[in-house]
């Protein structure tokens, strides 16, 4: 996997991108995290994804979107694949596919779905480039006519996602709804239309980014003090949240992530 950050121009719509590589004796499994973040795969091998975001299981095949969602997402990887992800942030994409973002939470939709012909346009160009760096540059290039063209957040939903983002979940409903000056119903509306999930839900899952992050850095905290510095009642709390959200404990996930990850 090689990744790299969108230009300075995108970053409050796009999270990162990544450029994905698999050539594996056998189907991968996994289980990715719940996240807020909403994630565009693009299939340059017309590989089939198994993806359980509910009870039943959907195959995908070629380029799909998953919605934020609010559980671990179990999968299943064809065992040779090439592609790349884009992470949009949620204001990004509900400018860029124009839904409410209700209808994405939880679950996987084909990209053409969204996007039309873009979505193979994109693919082939992608796929022609000769290298990471160049497709990198190119949606660097394609997507922000891409997002000025689409519904844009109303700016107390932009205010209040900034302030949970920046403060790691760590400000309440009501306080978060006077201070961007509605009320914590209309907050509640909007979020379910423009970033997917409830403030409370969004709150709950940014903590958790952030703990994973702590988690994850090399040298990391341990975990008892990553669940004082964001905001868990203690060290159990925050073990709960890891077993409902990742699927795993906070150990555990530390070692999956260390076993897989080189650092330099």
């Amino acid at each position: 996997m090689v990744t790299a950050r969108p230009e300075p121009l995108l970053r409050p719509y796009v999270a990162g991108y990544a450029g994905l590589r698999v050539d594996a004796a056998r189907p991968l499994s996994g289980r990715a995290v719940a996240t807020c973040a909403v994630t565009i795969f693009l299939d340059f091998t017309v590989s089939v994804r198994l993806i359980t975001t509910t009870e039943r299981p959907r195959r995908v095949q070629a380029s799909h979107v998953t919605g934020p969602h609010d559980r671990p997402v179990l999968f299943e990887q064809h065992s040779h694949h090439r592609g790349m992800a884009v992470a949009l942030t949620p204001p990004g994409a509900y400018a860029l596919f124009g839904v409410p973002m209700r209808e994405l939470s939880n679950t996987t939709v084909d990209l053409a779905d969204l996007l039309g012909r873009r979505a193979e346009h994109l693919t082939e160009r992608l796929h022609a480039a000769p290298d990471w760096a160049t497709r990198f540059a190119l949606l660097d290039r394609l997507l922000p006519a891409w997002f000025r063209a689409g519904p844009q957040a109303a700016p107390a939903v932009l205010r209040a996602w900034r302030l949970l983002r920046r403060s790691g979940g760590a400000v309440s409903v009501a306080a978060l709804a006077e201070e961007v000056g509605v009320t914590r119903r209309y907050l509640e509306m909007r979020f379910a239309e423009q970033i997917g999930l409830p403030p409370k839900t969004t709150a709950r899952l940014l903590r958790f980014e952030r703990s994973a992050r702590l988690l994850t850095a090399f040298p990391g905290p341990p975990p008892a003090r990553i669940a004082g510095m964001c905001g868990y009642a203690d060290q159990a709390h925050l073990t709960r949240e890891f077993r409902r959200l990742a699927g795993r404990t906070p150990t555990g996930l530390r070692a999956e992530h260390a076993a897989a990850t080189t650092y330099r």
